[in-house]
């Protein structure tokens, strides 16, 4: 048994030696192989809020061209590619992998791992999205973006509605980024289940942990869902495959189903991660433990499974049997309770709690105040009648942003300004926080609250004009006018980062005073995490713990090796040695990238494309000389201080 020691302390020669195990590699060639889940995290949220820029920059060319009636700046084609291109960057390559890439950041310090589970793979998955987000990019760029809306409905997207290349871009689309997406999600699962901290048992894990293990459990129960049918599609269009021709034997509603059965739970696969923000940042600024820990969790496990019995609330219109319907609305208003459960929590823990009115506590507030116009409306349109009279209106679009963008873009922001003195070692400005959080706020409402009068006025979603006197020029000119504030605030955003980057004050391990792991090492955090893997006694262990703690010795310093413990009360089992950075995960998604990408022209890529990746897996998996010992070993399991 060795003497206890702080997680963020260490013997300064064993620090060095741990510096040079853990190192992240320089250079191009080392910028290219770096495997280090921080520095992959930290690419996943740039990365991710690019292409959220690159977004709001088409919504906002749409909302110019829908300010006034019959307005010619945009024609029909680009409009068609606008919204297209809109939609799917948001849902495919911002939403679902920024909190993704939060995870990947977070999840191991907050378990108190060293590393990610399968480091190789989570580059991999990293420069797939980013692939197949500037495929995604430049054909827009080259006027060949898609132009079937971000579900490409068939037959609209098939070969007959759809000659040429677009709806191909969309269907590869979708392939790269749910590839990364569910390696992502079996990366995160393990990790959880395996290498968190001797002492953190099940009913100790961080509840934004536990969000992310439930959302990537539904990342692959659903994304195989879009995956055969973008693949089915691509195949319809470029073999002559059937799957969605009816004259054939296909059958067009097989799309919608299939689709919907992962639209709906991807909702949710938003929104879930988002709720994991707000249960971090709410008990650091209520200064109080959570309420109702359980409860949460089991609404965050209720959820997910609700969500895999909802989709077919988007096929109201297409003429199912009245008992179906009526199955599939019961189903949609229950899934209200969990959420409700939930913000109850929530809001039991604000109430009794010594509030401190920062930046993070800001953007939660407003979201929880988003969130629940979003819920009132999805309980509407989960009512058949209502549904069909709203259908394809501008209330689904406001509806849809309510909840996509209350719920998930401000918990996103609080999350930004709450974890970026840890990953930055840079605190952000709370005034100009401020500043970002009010302005955003009032956009949001001035853009999309008028949209639930024009979907009631009759104005149907996806027009690229409309005429004059129909009564809808207020609203959408009021609506216009919000998107102002947004970008506003957007722009005061990357402001405070840029200055705070350069300026920003530095603020120590811990400046919120939380309590979980993360916070209990230096900001930003060193190569290898922990020296000394903690021990864990209870939810927030930083604030159970005072002084010294205990921890787990024995890791060797000279070489990757990483805790493993048991699935259920964290017991420590076995060290195991990881890999260190590699050029091949690289290689292999430049491969993936031409194996997609050419079988959209030929379907000779197929057997062509799959040498280079065969040759590149090869090299991944081929063992070297310095990894031969990275069986577990039991014998020599660390002890506990």
């Amino acid at each position: 048994m060795s003497p206890a020691a702080d997680i963020s302390t260490a013997d300064p020669a064993q620090e060095r030696l741990l510096e040079r195990t853990w190192a992240v590699p320089r250079g191009i060639v080392g910028w290219l192989s770096v495997a280090d889940h921080k520095t992959i995290g930290k690419r996943y949220l740039v990365t991710c809020f690019g292409f959220f820029i690159f977004a709001g920059l088409l919504a906002a060319a749409m909302r110019w061209q829908l300010a006034t009636p019959e307005n010619d700046a945009i024609g029909p084609d680009l409009y068609d590619q606008l919204f297209t291109t809109h939609g799917t960057t948001m849902m495919f390559l911002f939403a679902v992998p920024i909190f993704q890439g939060l995870g990947v950041y977070l999840v191991p310090l907050m378990v108190g791992a060293r590393e990610i589970a399968f480091p190789r793979l989570n580059a991999y998955s990293y420069w797939l999205l980013l692939f197949g987000g500037l495929m995604l990019v430049i054909a827009f760029l080259l006027n060949i973006g898609p132009d079937v809306g971000w579900f490409a409905y068939v037959p609209l997207s098939g070969p007959q509605y759809s000659p040429g290349k677009r709806a191909d871009f969309w269907a590869q689309m979708i392939t790269f980024s749910e590839v990364s997406a569910l390696a992502v999600a079996v990366q995160l699962i393990v990790t959880i289940f395996k290498m968190r901290a001797p002492g953190m048992s099940i009913n100790r894990i961080p509840l934004f942990v536990w969000a992310q293990l439930v959302t990537s459990f539904m990342v692959i129960f659903a994304m195989p869902a879009v995956m055969l049918a973008s693949s089915a599609l691509i195949s319809d269009r470029l073999v002559a495959t059937h799957f969605f021709n009816p004259a054939e034997g296909g059958d067009v509603l097989l799309w919608q189903h299939l689709f919907w059965f992962f639209g709906h739970p991807e909702v949710y696969i938003i929104f879930l991660p988002a709720t994991g923000v707000v249960s971090a940042i709410i008990p650091t600024f209520a200064r109080r433990p959570i309420f109702g820990y359980l409860p949460l969790v089991l609404s965050l496990i209720a959820t997910a499974f609700l969500a895999f019995g909802l989709w077919v609330h988007h096929m109201f219109a297409t003429g199912l049997p009245q008992l179906g319907a009526s199955f599939f609305t019961g189903a949609s208003m229950m899934v209200a309770i969990p959420s409700g459960i939930q913000i109850f929590c929530w809001l039991a823990t604000l109430w009794e709690g010594r509030l401190v009115y920062r930046t993070p506590l800001l953007f939660v507030l407003g979201f929880i105040v988003l969130f629940v116009l979003g819920g009132l409306t999805g309980v509407m349109v989960a009512s058949v009648p209502f549904d069909l009279q709203v259908h394809d209106t501008f209330f689904v679009v406001a509806h849809l942003h309510y909840v996509l963008i209350g719920g998930s873009v401000f918990p996103l922001f609080a999350g930004f300004y709450y974890w970026f003195p840890k990953i930055t070692g840079r605190m952000l400005s709370d005034t100009a926080g401020k500043w970002n959080f009010w302005l955003f706020f009032i956009g949001f409402n001035m853009t999309f609250f008028p949209m639930h009068w024009l979907g009631l006025a009759g104005m149907p979603r996806r027009v690229y004009t409309y005429p004059d006197g129909l009564g809808w020029n207020e609203m959408n000119l009021l609506a216009s006018v919000g998107v102002v504030f947004i970008a506003v605030s957007v722009i005061v955003f990357l402001g405070n980062v840029v200055t705070s980057l350069r300026f920003g004050a530095a603020p120590g391990a811990n400046p919120w005073n939380a309590g979980t792991l993360e916070w209990g090492v230096s900001s930003p955090p060193p190569a290898y995490n922990f020296h000394f893997v903690p021990v864990v006694s209870g939810h927030e262990p930083l604030w159970i713990e005072d002084g010294e703690r205990n921890v787990v010795t024995g890791l060797r310093a000279d070489v990757r090796e990483v805790l493993i413990t048991h699935l259920v009360d964290a017991r420590p089992d076995h060290r195991y040695r990881f890999p260190g950075p590699s050029i091949w995960p690289f290689l292999a998604a430049v491969a993936t990238t031409g194996f997609f990408i050419g079988s959209i022209f030929t379907p000779w890529a197929i057997p062509i494309g799959a040498v280079p990746l065969f040759i590149t897996l090869t090299g991944w998996f081929w063992p070297k000389a310095d990894e031969s010992s990275s069986e577990p070993q039991p014998a020599t399991a660390p002890s506990t201080s």
